[in-house]
């Protein structure tokens, strides 16, 4: 087991830091002069002097790469330059609604996805079975923002049970939770639809298997074998979609929260963009690539307690 929480660690290592190079690169070094992308091409030669000086632009690549890997170590991350604050205090403020919106949208995913998955691998070839795969066939199909505005069109709209958008802080518990109960659904419909194959395709595998019929002759109840004997034999397959889908539903923030105008992480890139703030997409743009790859570190993680084979193949 220590071998290979050792090996992941520094496969963890290795694929930030490759991140991070691929991410500076991608900002820095392609052609193209990112202080004239920031300021446009109507801006003086002293302004962009300045910004120069002030990004750092006129000194070596490798040294602008370690200063930037330094600071974003110690959580500095330079200067917005639309907001003109630290571009750390920025994700600070704004990264609570979107991992609360993530979490919420996983929960959500995971309670609907596994218990249709199970029911209809339960119901092999029957009604049940082809209305979870139909359903999840058109969840898979249909794009998330689509889905959004027909939430808010229904719901907020025509029903007026929730708000259509906004978030008033969480200094209003309740109004905050309703605020987010739309962009929730709409985030874990998409997510749940492909999650729900997967459970059913896994937990069907397991159901063939010896021992599953052993139990049932045994004289276990069906609820039995299926909650007890096949889920728990059926989980790598499942955890492994849900450490991909979190990654999914944290980087999906960026369409969701700019259909329900939320101030999140999703909406500070996509202001950052087209304000063309080269210091916070590019911060962004790092975590947002850092959640991925420490989701798949939890993920592999998580094997260790599912599958205790992994402890002593280690």
């Amino acid at each position: 087991m220590g071998y290979f929480l050792f090996r992941r660690t520094i496969s963890f290592v290795l694929t930030l830091l490759a991140v991070s190079v691929v991410v500076f690169a991608v900002m820095n070094i392609l052609p193209g002069d990112p202080a004239l992308s920031i300021l446009g091409l109507d801006a003086t030669e002293d302004a962009l002097a300045a910004l120069r000086e002030e990004l750092g632009l006129n000194e070596p690549v490798l040294s602008r790469y370690l200063a930037w890997i330094a600071g974003a170590v110690q959580g500095d991350f330079g200067i917005s330059q639309s907001f003109r604050v630290p571009v750390s205090e920025l994700i600070a403020e704004r990264l609570p609604l979107t991992v609360s919106l993530a979490i919420s949208g996983m929960v959500v995913t995971v309670i609907l996805a596994v218990a249709l998955g199970v029911a209809a691998a339960a119901n092999h070839g029957r009604a049940g079975d082809w209305g979870v795969m139909f359903l999840s066939q058109l969840g898979i199909a249909v794009p998330a923002f689509w889905l959004s505005i027909l939430l808010v069109l229904l719901f907020a709209v025509k029903l007026r049970w929730l708000p259509p958008g906004g978030f008033p802080g969480w200094s209003e518990p309740a109004a905050a939770v309703r605020s987010l109960i739309l962009p929730t659904v709409a985030l874990a419909l998409v997510q749940s639809a492909v999650l729900a194959r997967v459970t059913r395709s896994s937990a069907l595998e397991v159901m063939r298997l010896d021992y599953i019929r052993t139990a049932r002759a045994m004289g276990f109840s069906r609820r039995r074998v299926l909650w007890r004997h096949v889920l728990p034999n059926a989980l790598i397959p499942i955890v492994t979609i849900v450490g991909l889908q979190f990654a999914a539903l944290v980087t999906g923030t960026i369409v969701i929260e700019n259909v329900f105008y939320l101030p999140g992480l999703g909406r500070l890139i996509f202001q950052s963009i087209a304000n063309r703030d080269l210091p916070t997409v590019q911060a962004l743009v790092m975590l947002f690539a850092a959640i991925v790859v420490t989701a798949n570190f939890i993920v592999d993680l998580l094997y260790l307690a599912i599958d205790p084979r992994l402890k002593t193949r280690s």
